[in-house]
This record gives C-alpha cells, structure tokens and sequence, in this order.
C-alpha cells in the first residue's frame, strides 16, 4: 500500500509541473487538428476515386 501511496505523490508533483494550454490554444490546435483530418479525408477520397475510375476503364 505504501507503494501506491508514493506513487500518487509522484503523480501528484508531476501534474504541478505540468503546463496546460490556454482556451485560445486549445480552440486553435483543435481547429487545426480538424481541418488537416478533412483535408486527408477528401485527399484520400480523391485517390480512392481516382484509382476506382482508371481501374475500371482498364477491366471495363
């Protein structure tokens, strides 16, 4: 049991030194976080239609 109490206290410090971002930092890495996703996603759509449609003017 002492084990897991030292190794609350550990946590415990650990979190204090921990830097949290501001709200404006977090609305605008998860814009960013959002936009790339949508970006890869129509990138990967794309591809996939691009590939489908070569594919089946090759096998007809």
């Amino acid at each position: 049991m002492a084990s897991i109490g030292n190794y609350l206290q550990e946590v415990g410090k650990e979190m204090r030194k921990v830097t949290w971002p501001t709200q404006k930092e977090l609305i605008s890495s998860t814009v960013v976080t959002i936009v790339a996703s949508i970006v890869i996603a129509l990138f990967i759509f794309a591809t996939d239609r691009v590939i489908s449609t070569v594919l089946e003017v090759i096998y007809g």
